[in-house]
């Protein structure tokens, strides 16, 4: 069986994949630029300055060998926003907002 490393980007088990130089960035949250907008990796390189072309490079190419666990994460923390949404009390200048037919 052929296994594939994968420059810049670490996976521990239980964990997202991430970037190695800086771990806080996720591989989805680079994966979500590039399906809402359909950057190339110039653009998220221009879009996202910390990021190196290689680092970019591995990003998508990781995304595209692992699309569907890289999509269920997007999906799952889509719905967890949602559902924080669905749960929090609106501000009263949006309240406001929403009342004057502004929002």
């Amino acid at each position: 069986m052929l296994t594939l490393n994968y420059p810049h980007i670490v996976k521990n088990d239980h964990q997202s994949a991430r970037l190695q130089r800086l771990p806080r960035i996720r591989v989805a949250q680079i994966v979500m630029d590039y399906l809402a907008y359909g950057w190339s990796v110039e653009e998220l390189c221009r879009q996202h300055p910390y990021l190196t072309y290689s680092e970019a490079h591995a990003t998508m190419g990781y995304y595209f060998d692992h699309q569907e666990e890289i999509d269920q994460e997007i999906k799952q923390e889509w719905e967890q926003v949602q559902e924080s949404i669905k749960e929090s009390v609106p501000s009263p200048f949006y309240s406001r907002m929403k009342a004057k037919g502004l929002l």
